[in-house]
């Protein structure tokens, strides 16, 4: 029996792993910004600051139409199930983040919407994002933050929920 053990660091170190280190330092940065930005509501704010507020909710912030969306629509943009998006869903409308409505188009249906806190949300979430990806190409470079920012577009752009 051989003494020598295979090489196995392609497990620290392989692509996926690395996107997925590098997406929660992004969205704990986002979140981090977002827990001191004044315009925040202050319960959210603390929130944050707690880290109450996980990545996951951060799924209602990226896919919830202005509009409005149904939960199923939700739930398969964030390629969550159902009842997992509603859990979330429930626990950002007890924080004031959303509601739920009636669908005007399907008496039967509810749309879940931003409320004004939950508009305010938003808008931090936006400034965040901005800073966190100014973040990131300061210290990575432009030229390196472009490269990585487009091949990341394009390999996305086969994911259903892209």
């Amino acid at each position: 029996m051989s003494s020598s053990r295979p090489n196995d660091t392609w497990r620290q170190t392989h692509l996926g792993r690395l996107l997925g280190h590098a997406m929660r330092r992004f969205d704990a940065r986002v979140l981090a910004l977002m827990a001191r930005d004044v315009d925040v509501p202050l319960a959210l704010a603390h929130l944050a600051a707690r880290q109450q507020v996980t990545a996951a909710h951060i799924h209602i912030t990226r896919h919830l139409a202005l509009e409005g969306s149904r939960l199923t629509e939700l739930a398969a943009q964030a390629g969550m199930s159902k009842q997992a998006m509603g859990d979330l869903v429930d626990q950002c409308e007890a924080w004031g983040l959303v509601v739920r409505e009636a669908d005007p188009r399907d008496a039967r249906a509810r749309l879940v919407r931003f409320t004004p806190s939950g508009l305010a949300w938003l808008e931090a979430f936006r400034r965040a994002v901005a800073q966190a990806e100014a973040e990131f190409r300061a210290e990575v470079g432009e030229d390196v933050a472009t490269v990585v920012k487009l091949g990341l577009e394009a390999y996305a752009g086969g994911w259903p929920s892209a």
